[in-house]
């Protein structure tokens, strides 16, 4: 599916003579020469991208760009400014307020191109981080598998998720368990650089779920310093008397007590060393069920698939 892009400007010649560049270029592009047709345009079928003028007549391009910022429909969307204005203040402002790029006019449409190629390409990536992590999310974890599995080469999938973290917070709120998934974050890509692999690519699917893609002959080390940072550092976030007897206590609904032990790691590990993958979803597959097998134990621990089929 091509990339939407919305061009809002009053200028008849320009509009035509940009739309038809970036159409050549693959895009799906519908223009506004008014800006009320423009907001129109953006709530009713948000954009990947506006290319805004911010000198418009009627409502101006800041008050435009707030529109668009502040609707839950089109916030999402890219906005590169078009402007006549050499002013670094309403420049300023302009960035500040949310847009991602600028052009002056007269522009070269060669830069113009390449501006709105590298803001998609910006936009689509920081789209696909997790707001809490900062690690690459679903898209990217599914093309890394894709593209290390069917290539053929040693590869290992790692499967990761936190144990009693439900309890946790339901027992100290979201906020503290927020800061129990960006340790576990860190403390993943803190192994990855202790087990010396450079190629570990690291991702989080949601929750308490990470998946990683790296050198097979890393996984195990990668593990042992996973299981061995996390134990270390995971008591840091329990209020002393918590830590000290081992677990903390949730009400069910029924009003009964229940004891959880300390959140621990359990990591699964799946290799095309000794096997062959079909394909992405059966390594991710394998690599969960060796995570369940680590479940089964207490603590933290990992598992690694050494089955020949």
């Amino acid at each position: 599916m091509s990339e939407r892009i919305l061009i809002i400007d009053d200028d008849p010649d320009i509009v035509r003579f940009v739309e038809a560049s970036l159409v050549l270029d693959g895009y799906d592009v519908r223009s506004a020469l008014d800006a009320r047709t423009g907001i129109e345009f953006a709530l009713s079928e948000p954009p990947d991208l506006v290319l805004l003028d911010l000198m418009m007549p009627g409502i101006d391009g800041f008050e435009i760009l707030h529109r668009l910022k502040t609707s839950p429909t089109s916030a999402n969307a890219a906005v590169v400014l078009l402007t006549g204005k050499a002013n670094v203040r309403d420049l300023v402002r302009g960035l500040d307020d949310g847009a991602d790029d600028y052009i002056t006019k007269p522009f070269d449409i060669d830069e113009l191109r390449a501006r709105v190629g590298s803001v998609l390409r910006r936009s689509k990536a920081m789209r696909d981080l997790s707001p809490l992590t900062g690690l690459p999310g679903n898209f990217r974890i599914a093309e890394e598998l894709e593209r290390r599995v069917i290539g053929g080469a040693p590869v290992a999938v790692v499967h990761a998720d936190l144990d009693n973290f439900k309890a946790f917070n339901d027992h100290y709120g979201f906020m503290r368990g927020d800061n129990v998934i960006k340790f576990s974050a860190n403390t993943l890509v803190e192994a990855a650089v202790e087990a010396g692999d450079p190629t570990c690519f690291i991702g989080h699917v949601g929750g308490d779920d990470f998946i990683m893609v790296m050198d097979p002959n890393s996984a195990e080390q990668f593990c042992k310093v996973v299981v061995e940072r996390f134990d270390d550092g995971i008591l840091d976030f329990y209020d002393d008397h918590d830590a000290l007897r081992g677990y903390v206590e949730v009400i069910d609904r029924r009003g009964e007590r229940h004891a959880f032990p300390i959140v621990a790691i359990s990591l699964g590990v799946a290799t095309n060393i000794r096997r062959t993958f079909s394909s992405e979803w059966e390594a991710s597959a394998i690599a969960a069920e060796m995570k369940e097998h680590a479940k089964s134990e207490s603590g933290s621990s990992f598992r690694i698939d050494r089955r020949t089929k």
